[in-house]
């Protein structure tokens, strides 16, 4: 399957940069690009793309209100659209806000070619891309900050062990076939276990629920994926 993109940033040479490296990506295609939020917003729903890149700091309508628009109308319209946001810093308040509003993760504008593409990748296929070092930096970020999330420590009780299970191996990065792989389930077991948590934790991305995992101590930075069932 192809992987349609739509590219959002308000500099022209950006937009060119990255459409070259995604025409060399085996099974990515860009379909558009969009000089501000509002036109993103609107080539998102004339065009609509798998993945839209997203700077955060745009003309018109920012990248976070973007982001938010976008989401709500792919959930309105039942179609699948994911966010990936640029980035030029590691965490920042428009980067946090666009987690909030749902984009499924970000990646940083110097990051290496074949990084953006995996996260192009990931996101497009329901996973979120979240680095670790990023994940500390977020949360260092959130502490004290009651609205960056609305999953608590309570809502992480809420979750059945295996749920738990899922969970951490998703805050590890890992995708669904993974995940199915490490426990030992099915692909369609784990969709439904993400899905479920998702909405007892009260988030609507993956993302959010990694920033969630991390928060609420179910998985510490530099901590290793436990082991593989056999």
């Amino acid at each position: 399957m192809t992987v349609r993109v739509l590219l959002a940033d308000d500099e022209a040479l950006v937009r060119t940069g990255i459409a070259l490296i995604l025409r060399d990506a085996e099974g990515i295609e860009t379909v558009g690009f969009a000089a501000d939020g509002r036109e993103a917003v609107e080539q998102t729903r004339a065009l609509r793309p798998d993945v839209v890149l997203v700077d955060v700091r745009m003309p018109v309508l920012d990248g976070v209100e973007a982001t938010r628009r976008i989401v709500e109308h792919a959930s309105d319209s039942g179609t699948d659209c994911a966010v990936l946001v640029l980035s030029t810093f590691h965490v920042d308040e428009a980067v946090r806000g666009a987690l909030r509003a749902g984009a499924s993760g970000f990646v940083l504008k110097d990051a290496a070619p074949d990084e953006l593409v995996s996260a192009i990748r990931a996101v497009a296929a329901g996973e979120a891309w979240l680095d670790p070092a990023v994940a500390r930096g977020l949360l260092d970020e959130f502490k004290g900050r009651p609205d960056s999330t609305r999953a608590t420590t309570g809502d992480l009780a809420r979750l059945t062990p295996r749920e738990c299970e899922v969970l951490v191996l998703v805050a590890h990065g890992l995708s669904n076939t993974e995940i199915a792989e490490h426990l030992v389930i099915s692909e369609g077991t784990v969709k439904t276990h993400v899905n479920r948590l998702l909405a007892k934790l009260g988030v609507g991305s993956r993302a959010q629920a990694v920033v969630a995992a991390y928060r609420g101590g179910l998985v510490a930075p530099d901590e290793p994926p436990p082991p593989a069932r056999r």
